[in-house]
């Protein structure tokens, strides 16, 4: 059994921009395993991951977090390590010297599906309310397309270029996650 490599600091690593020149996420990072810490605009870390695919977690955690997400750091390895990448989560946390929000009160808006229920409109939630339980599925669809639709224009005022798919099947349980 070869032993772990050393885990390099958090401030040792470069930062990228969350939306790269070309209207990108971290294409380079698709399908690399590793972990991340992603940066706000103060430069205050706000959640540290690990992932199988970098680029993806990166995707999902900018549409669920858009204004939080502004550059990141990444460490990528060769082989799925879960203990190691634990401990480097572990050891990037202790250096920030607080446990970031996203990894604490603010875990479940970081790591779960958008709820599209407290973001509709009063209209909105009296027409779901009311609804017969057929109805409600659609009626939540469409409210989740209009989430949907809001988070891509906030993201192309950011200068996403980069197509971000949302999977259809649950937006009739009130839920946006990409594809």
């Amino acid at each position: 059994m070869t032993p772990s490599p050393a885990i390099p600091s958090l401030a040792s690593l470069p930062r990228h921009p969350y939306i790269d020149a070309a209207g990108q996420v971290a294409p380079t990072l698709q399908g690399c395993i590793g972990a991340y810490a992603i940066f706000d605009v103060a430069e205050v870390v706000r959640y540290i991951g690990y992932s199988r695919d970098m680029r993806l977690s990166l995707q999902q955690h900018l549409v669920r977090c858009p204004q939080e997400c502004i550059s990141y750091a990444a460490l990528c390895i060769d082989r799925p390590d879960r203990p190691w990448l634990q401990a480097v989560q572990a050891q990037w946390i202790a250096e920030v010297g607080t446990t970031p929000v996203g990894n604490a009160q603010e875990r479940s808006r970081w790591e779960q599906a958008i709820d599209v229920r407290p973001l509709m409109t009063p209209a909105e939630a009296a027409a779901v309310a009311h609804a017969d339980p057929l109805q409600q599925p659609k009626l939540l669809k469409q409210i989740a397309r209009r989430v949907e639709a809001e988070i891509l224009a906030q993201l192309q005022g950011r200068s996403l270029r980069e197509p971000l798919v949302f999977n259809p099947k649950l937006k009739e349980s009130g839920r946006l996650d990409l594809k």
